[in-house]
C-alpha cells in the first residue's frame, strides 16, 4: 500500500467517522474534549484530583460515544479518563420540539370543533 493510498483511506475513514457523528450528536447532552480525544456523553462528571502536588483531572462519562476511526465500537457505557491536560465540557443545545406547521397539531390545523 502506497502513501498515497494510505493518505486516501484515512480521509475516507474521517468522512465516514464525521458522518456517523453528525448522524448521531443529536442523542447527546454533552461534548468532551481531552488532549487525547472527543466524545459525545449523556453525563459527564469532573474532578479535580492533588497528588503529591499534581493536579490532574478524573474524567468519568456514561453512555458516551468516541471519536476514534480506529475503534471497532464507538459507542461505550463508561468512559473513565485521568489527565494533566485541560478538559472541556460543553452542554448540547437540545432543540424544541416542532411540529409541522400543516398537520393537525400545527398552527393551521387542527381538529374542528
Amino acid at each position: 500500500m502506497s502513501a498515497e493510498d494510505l493518505e486516501k483511506y484515512e480521509t475516507e475513514m474521517e468522512l465516514q467517522l464525521y458522518k456517523e457523528y453528525r448522524d448521531i450528536v443529536g442523542q447527546f447532552s454533552y461534548v468532551v474534549e481531552t488532549e487525547r480525544r472527543f466524545y459525545l456523553a449523556n453525563a459527564v462528571d469532573v474532578q479535580v484530583r492533588n497528588a503529591e502536588g499534581e493536579v490532574y483531572f478524573e474524567v468519568r462519562m456514561s453512555d458516551a460515544w468516541v471519536w476514534d476511526m480506529y475503534r471497532p465500537a464507538r459507542f461505550v457505557k463508561n468512559v473513565r479518563v485521568i489527565t494533566f491536560k485541560d478538559v472541556n465540557v460543553e452542554e448540547l443545545d437540545k432543540p424544541d420540539l416542532r411540529l409541522p406547521e400543516d398537520g393537525p397539531f400545527g398552527a393551521g390545523g387542527g381538529p374542528a370543533t
